[in-house]
C-alpha cells in the first residue's frame, strides 16, 4: 500500500472532509430553507447558510459525532441567526419602524407570511418556525433556544396571536373556498 500513498491513515484523514461534503451536499436546500424563513431574504439566508456550513466544517469533528446531525446543523443555524440579530440591532428597529401593513388582496400567501413573520421579533420568529414550519416539539425547540418550555408556549402563543391579527381570516388567502 505504501507505493500508491495509501497507508493506514490516509483513509482516516480524507473521511472527515468527504463526509462533510457528503453532509453539505445533502443538508444545503433544509438548511437555506430554514435561514429563509428566519431572515426573509433570498441573500441574507444564503450568507447565513453558508456561515453555518463554514462553522460546521470548522468543528466537524464535533458536529460529525453528534448523535443527529440535522439537529447539530439546525442549532448553529438558529444561534447563528440570533447572533447576528443582536449584532444588527438596526435591522430589528427598522421592521418595527415600518409597522403593520394592510395586506393587500390577492397577495400570494407565502409573500404575505413571509411579509407577517418579519414583523415579529428574532427569537419569536425562530421558535415559531422551528415549532410549526419545521414541525418540532416543545421541548427540542427549548433545547435548541436554550430556554424553558413554558417560554416557547406563551412565545409561540403570543407570535401566533400577532400573526392572525395581522393575517386576518385564514379563508381568504387559500384559493377555491
Amino acid at each position: 500500500m505504501p507505493e500508491n500513498g495509501r497507508g493506514s491513515e490516509a483513509p482516516e484523514r480524507s473521511q472527515a472532509p468527504e463526509s462533510f461534503e457528503a453532509f453539505a451536499r445533502a443538508s444545503q436546500r433544509r438548511l437555506f430553507r430554514i435561514a429563509y424563513l428566519l431572515c426573509g431574504d433570498m441573500d441574507t439566508a444564503g450568507d447565513l447558510t453558508q456561515t453555518t456550513l463554514a462553522k460546521m466544517f470548522q468543528n466537524w469533528r464535533r458536529a460529525g459525532a453528534a448523535d443527529n446531525i440535522e439537529a447539530y446543523a439546525t442549532t448553529v443555524l438558529t444561534r447563528t441567526f440570533l447572533a447576528e440579530r443582536r449584532r444588527r440591532l438596526r435591522d430589528l428597529l427598522e421592521h418595527r419602524r415600518s409597522g403593520s401593513r394592510p395586506v393587500p388582496d390577492h397577495t400570494d400567501l407565502r409573500v404575505t407570511l413571509l411579509s407577517a413573520l418579519a414583523g415579529l421579533p428574532p427569537k419569536a420568529r425562530a421558535m415559531v418556525v422551528l415549532r410549526y414550519w419545521e414541525d418540532q416539539s416543545v421541548e427540542s425547540v427549548a433545547e435548541l433556544m436554550k430556554c424553558s418550555e413554558s417560554t416557547v408556549k406563551s412565545q409561540c402563543s403570543r407570535s401566533l396571536g400577532k400573526l392572525r391579527a395581522q393575517l386576518g381570516e385564514a379563508h381568504i388567502y387559500t384559493a377555491g373556498s
